[in-house]
């Protein structure tokens, strides 16, 4: 987003107008107060160092010349001026032209001189006081200035100290020039600095309002890359730190509606069994509480004539109320086991010698039957609840007695880490359709769900829960002799 007088643009032009306005006072300044603060400067350099010549002029009683001029000329040298001194007189007592035939020069002093020649109070008065005075002297003759200062000597002489105040303008034009070009110099580095330095404040914003946009997105990914010790450096510090707890909170949040939705689908998928457990546990009860309905009712009629009809009578309820006992221990089983707080009492033990006591258990059921087994064992010892592990394989065998024409197979397979069961049964092929929906609570492939066929309907779904308790794997194949039921269990 291209952003509408952004700050470095305000940051460069306050800048620049706060150093050009800056710039151009002091070039202002210079220009109205140089010339005056140089003029006082230079006309309270001459009064001190004239104030000097006084002394030494007074040491040397006026009268060793030679001495006095050297002291003079060095004095003329060092303050870039020219001595005169008058007598009591008014005479000229000294002066030297040192530049040669200068008429100007020498003009002007006369002029000085004749200045306070032609006022003798001024020097009665200084000679009474003994006080200096400095002041600028205008040459009418030459239009020009000079700063003079004149101080009482020894003698009652008076020491005339003149400086051309034309250095003092030049300097001022000089300085004047100079100065204009440091302005625009100085403008140009200013220009440059502010950019730079507009750059370097606002370069750390850009990347925190760059974050601070994807936080703004919901993303918060981007981390503030700005790592310096100043302010700006710990917003930018803050604003990941900001983004880091929001990031934790979004994926809590979103963990806690995954959850939310996974309970709501649990909720709906319980409700579903449950409805689906109290059709199936009324359809399969409601047959034999009828049938010991009836049986009972005759019973109580008297409609059997004979006492083998009655025991008749009597071994149907009894044959349904165990079939009722089967379907009630079955359901508790399974209720355990789907409750997920269900505890396995887990051990080591062969399941080879386990899967043959439980085949011997069914001999002379399979021989009233005239089903033929075939067993095939393989020793391997397992870590596992011994009791549910038998009733895993008794309802397997259970459900092969059901529905073989003639034959059971029971095979054991063993690999390295695993042992596998199998119960094979001759019986009809599943469908495809069906193979999956076996393992459902009270799921039968028998529609009419045929009495004959015999079970609760429950036996599968209880194989199902015990092998995924175990950790293990379990399934139905149609193969070439029949239907395949198998489990795998990790070998010890």
């Amino acid at each position: 987003m291209k952003i509408k007088n952004s700050i470095t643009t305000k940051l460069f032009v306050i800048t620049l107008t706060f150093y050009v306005f800056f710039i151009l006072a002091i070039l202002i300044f210079q220009s109205a107060f140089f010339g005056k603060f140089y003029q006082n400067k230079k006309m309270q350099s001459l009064e001190s160092s004239t104030s000097e010549l006084k002394k030494q002029y007074n040491a040397n009683n006026s009268n060793e010349y030679d001495d006095m001029s050297s002291i003079i000329k060095e004095f003329e040298q060092k303050n870039n001026c020219k001595v005169a001194i008058l007598n009591s007189y008014g005479n000229l007592k000294y002066f030297e032209n040192s530049n040669g035939d200068n008429s100007s020069e020498i003009n002007i002093i006369k002029d000085i001189m004749h200045t306070w020649v032609s006022n003798p109070a001024d020097f009665l008065s200084m000679r009474r006081t003994g006080k200096s005075e400095t002041y600028v002297f205008q040459s009418k003759t030459y239009n020009v200035k000079n700063i003079v200062c004149v101080v009482p000597g020894a003698n009652n002489d008076i020491i005339f100290a003149i400086s051309s105040f034309q250095s003092i303008t030049e300097a001022s034009s000089v300085m004047r020039e100079f100065f204009s070009y440091i302005f625009f110099s100085a403008v140009v580095v200013v220009i440059i600095l502010a950019f730079i330095y507009s750059k370097m404040i606002t370069n750390p914003l850009k990347r925190i309002n760059k974050t601070a946009s994807k936080m703004a997105e919901l993303d918060f990914s981007e981390k503030c890359s700005v790592t310096s010790e100043d302010e700006i450096g710990y917003l930018g510090r803050s604003l990941n730190f900001l983004a880091e707890n929001l990031n934790k909170s979004m994926n809590s949040l979103k963990e806690a509606n995954r959850q939310l939705k996974k309970d709501i689908e649990k909720e709906k998928e319980l409700e579903k069994m449950r409805k689906e457990f109290v059709a199936g546990v009324s359809h399969e009860l409601k047959t034999p509480i009828g049938i010991i309905e009836g049986y009972a009712e005759g019973l109580k009629d008297n409609v059997v004539g004979t006492q083998e009809e009655k025991d008749y009578y009597i071994d149907v309820i009894i044959d349904e109320a165990a079939r009722m006992g089967n379907l009630v221990s079955d359901m508790l089983d399974l209720s355990q086991l789907e409750s997920g707080n269900f505890k396995l009492t887990i051990g080591e033990f062969d399941i080879g010698e386990m899967v043959f006591k439980c085949c011997k258990k069914y001999y002379a059921i399979l021989d009233e039957k005239k089903i033929e087994i075939n067993i095939n064992i393989v020793n391997g010892v397992v870590s596992g609840d011994q009791y549910r592990l038998e009733q895993v394989f008794t309802n397997l065998l259970n459900n092969a007695l059901k529905y073989a024409k003639a034959k059971i197979y029971v095979n054991m397979v063993k690999d390295k880490s695993k042992i596998t069961v199998e119960v094979i049964n001759d019986g009809e092929y599943i469908e495809d359709s069906e193979i999956d929906k076996i393992w459902d609570k009270f799921y039968k492939t028998d529609k009419s769900r045929n009495r004959k066929v015999g079970g609760t309907g429950l036996g599968l779904s209880i194989v199902k829960n015990i092998i995924e308790l175990h950790n293990g794997s379990y399934g139905v194949l149609n193969i070439k002799d029949g239907v395949k039921f198998y489990f795998t269990l990790n070998l010890c």
